[in-house]
């Protein structure tokens, strides 16, 4: 699979250990930058660069990399189309993608050993989109918001017994 990577210094080191880690695992690592060290970079175009890419090739999935991997996320995330997750842990990791199909997957260098942050993606790169009906829905009500900029249906669900 083809995975576009993004990262602003923070992540610059274990972005590099990444593609390598990604190739030997068989995936195709698509580096997105920053290309070299430097500490007064900015993000968002890395994570733009990670988003656009990874929405306009079917089949692919994106990494974006920070010092927490908050920013990174919340960048990403702009970019129509993308599902990015901040995931921390291994159940975060399947989650994003089991019920929300995330497409992007954004994490904090700083925050894990780079054994733990590798096994962190590899989780999110294997792990399949349940396709369950509830999910699918849920995902089809945001992508409709994004795109149209009001709520479905008009608004927020009622209960016939609150008044």
């Amino acid at each position: 699979m083809r995975v576009f990577v993004g990262t602003d210094h923070a992540g610059l080191e274990f972005k590099e250990h990444l593609k390598r880690a990604l190739a030997d695992a068989g995936h195709e690592p698509v580096d997105c930058g920053a290309f070299e060290y430097d500490a007064q970079d900015d993000y968002p175009p890395f994570c733009f660069e990670v988003g656009e890419r990874t929405v306009t090739e079917p089949g692919s999935l994106g990494v974006v990399i920070g010092g927490s991997g908050n920013g990174e996320q919340i960048a990403a995330n702009k970019v129509p189309g993308v599902r990015a997750a901040l995931v921390w842990n291994r159940s975060t990791a399947e989650l994003a993608r089991q019920h929300n199909d995330a497409n992007v997957v954004s994490i904090g260098a700083r925050q894990h050993s780079v054994e733990e942050a590798t096994e962190l993606v590899l989780v999110f790169l294997a792990t399949p989109f349940s396709g369950e009906e509830r999910h699918a829905r849920r995902i089809d009500l945001v992508s409709e918001y994004e795109q149209e900029r009001h709520r479905p249906a008009g608004g927020l669900p009622t209960r016939e017994d609150r008044v």
